[in-house]
């Protein structure tokens, strides 16, 4: 797979007219941003549950931490869309972005970066110095390991960037105790990294074409749709098995995650379509989405819920 050069850089010509909250709210990807929150928020309740933590007594950590922390995640969105501006102008669904378009050049896309990393960083130190670190780590991880090498390089770019993906969840707990040896937070840092490959997966093929007329070396465009599929499987397997890390802590959660990893590998082996992959891949996508939505919620309901009747 040849890597795209840096320096050549298609030109766009888009009518793209946007307002400028869009523009802003495109460039750090709100979406992500939304998504990283709740698994942030799932690690906190898990640390306000285990070390029986009042959520008043914590209430300036916790928002100082879900702003902090959104901040961070929409610094790595801007600094990922600039690097990506090639890649981007080249897919379908990204080549609107205000990076592509103009709408955001380099110049005024690093001070936007580099301003929301300082205040975002800032606002996590004074919530905790663990949870800054985790944030700033999360970012680093995103815009080196993964933006800026293996996405480009390798078809394990997907592992690489489930690193930085299941950094939300230890920002939540840090801010609310450095604490790091108690198994309830590792059990859901693997959940994170395990679904992120079929996840991600499920994209890829659903975004095949666009992929690899970017020159993206994701998994199903290097080493075909059939390989994809059953690494998925392996995956879900997986993540089938580590739902029992949770029971320790909750035998309902544990049951919870448990059926949900069990409809998902059903649902990947039972509709799978060498013909209609990206009607499959369509399908696992909204699946994975619903999977960690479920858990996620599951667990900061049971956390707080425990809380509040101890």
């Amino acid at each position: 797979m040849k890597t795209l050069n840096k320096g050549s850089r298609p030109e766009i010509s888009l009518e793209y007219n946007s307002s400028i909250p869009k523009v802003f709210f495109d460039t750090i990807k709100i979406g992500i941003i939304k998504s990283n929150l709740i698994a942030m928020f799932a690690g906190l309740s898990l640390a306000l549950y285990v070390f029986d933590a009042s959520i008043l007594a914590n209430i300036v950590p916790i928002i100082l931490s879900v702003i902090g922390s959104s901040l961070i995640i929409g610094a790595a969105g801007v600094f990922n869309n600039l690097y990506d501006r090639d890649i981007d102008a080249i897919m379908e669904r990204t080549k609107t972005r205000p990076t592509v378009t103009g709408r955001v050049d380099t110049k005024r896309g690093l001070i936007l970066g580099i301003a929301i990393t300082i205040i975002g960083g800032i606002m996590l130190y004074i919530a905790s110095p663990s949870a800054a670190v985790f944030g700033i780590l999360g970012l680093l991880l995103y815009v080196f390991p993964y933006t800026m090498w293996t996405k480009r390089t390798t078809v394990y770019n997907t592992e690489v960037g489930s690193l930085s993906g299941a950094v939300p969840p230890l920002i939540g707990w840090a801010a609310i105790s450095p604490e790091l040896g108690h198994y309830e937070i590792w059990a859901l840092v693997v959940t994170m990294l395990l679904w992120q490959m079929p996840h991600f997966y499920g994209i890829a093929i659903r975004r095949f074409d666009e992929y690899k007329a970017a020159g993206v070396p994701m998994l199903p465009v290097v080493k075909g749709i059939r390989r994809t599929y059953i690494q998925t499987n392996v995956y879900l397997v997986l993540l089938l098995f580590s739902s029992f890390l949770f029971w320790p802590m909750s035998p309902f959660i544990a049951i919870v995650a448990f059926l949900v990893s069990l409809a998902w590998l059903i649902l990947s082996v039972a509709t799978f379509d060498r013909k209609e992959t990206k009607k499959w891949s369509h399908k696992m996508f909204i699946f994975s989405i619903n999977h960690i939505t479920i858990i996620f919620l599951v667990i900061i309901a049971y956390s707080l819920i425990a809380q509040l009747i101890k």
